[in-house]
């Protein structure tokens, strides 16, 4: 039987939709591209290439798979998409106009360099992939900055490959080199005892140099005078 309503207002609280015995769920941030690219990225910084699966990206984003596939074409979309990411190039605080040449270039390519020892997968995932916007903006920033400086049209394509070859080859490098100071050490003894058999080598220690950044830049300076325009 239902009850008859009285004309007294009632004294019990008004319901504002909400149960008050049922706590209010939290808001979960809303799924987009960009939080997709961020937490992939996050997940490769972790576990590497090999540890990026459609289902753990949504294990950590927490939602459903298909869900992702709103946002993102595949897999193979959101490698492209973190990749091109993490390559992102800003330019140095208060970039001015100028004529140092080099001193753009440098700082462009060691911004490169950087950026992929922040994410060591990078390194390796870059020529397996197309080139995003990113990437390619740092291209484009590279040979027109090497044109500028007097850089033949028909020099332009190998000056910008002997670049590249030049920063993935030390990105993979030292991102690989895992010798602590007592192996290099070792390995430098053993060097030694056969020194007659590599003297030059012996000689200039050349396992015991872990001066990566500045190996960098001074093989950078080499590559950079074999550019200079002839005077």
């Amino acid at each position: 039987m239902t009850a008859k309503r009285s004309g007294a207002p009632s004294k019990r609280p008004q319901r504002t939709g909400v149960s008050p015995r049922v706590p209010e769920a939290r808001s979960e941030p809303s799924l987009s591209r960009e939080r997709i690219v961020a937490t992939a990225v996050e997940l490769l910084d972790a576990q590497g290439i090999d540890g990026l699966t459609m289902r753990r990206l949504a294990d950590r984003l927490g939602s459903g798979v298909m869900s992702l596939y709103w946002h993102v074409d595949n897999k193979e979309d959101v490698f492209d998409l973190a990749l091109d990411s993490v390559l992102e190039y800003r330019g140095p605080p208060q970039m001015v106009e100028s004529r140092d040449w080099r001193g753009k270039v440098v700082h462009m390519l060691e911004d490169w360099r950087a950026g992929m020892l922040r994410h060591p997968w990078s390194a390796s995932l870059l020529p397996r992939r197309a080139l995003g916007p990113n990437i390619l903006s740092r291209l484009e920033l590279l040979s027109r900055t090497l044109s500028g400086a007097g850089v033949a049209d028909a020099d332009l394509n190998a000056a910008i490959w002997s670049l590249w070859n030049y920063v993935m080859g030390a990105t993979i490098t030292r991102a690989s080199f895992g010798l602590s100071d007592e192996d290099r050490a070792a390995a430098q003894q053993r060097l030694t005892r056969l020194s007659e058999h590599y003297p030059t080598i012996e000689r200039s220690r050349l396992l015991l140099d872990n001066d990566w950044d500045g190996a960098f830049r001074k093989g950078l300076d080499f590559l950079l005078d074999g550019l200079a325009p002839r005077q």
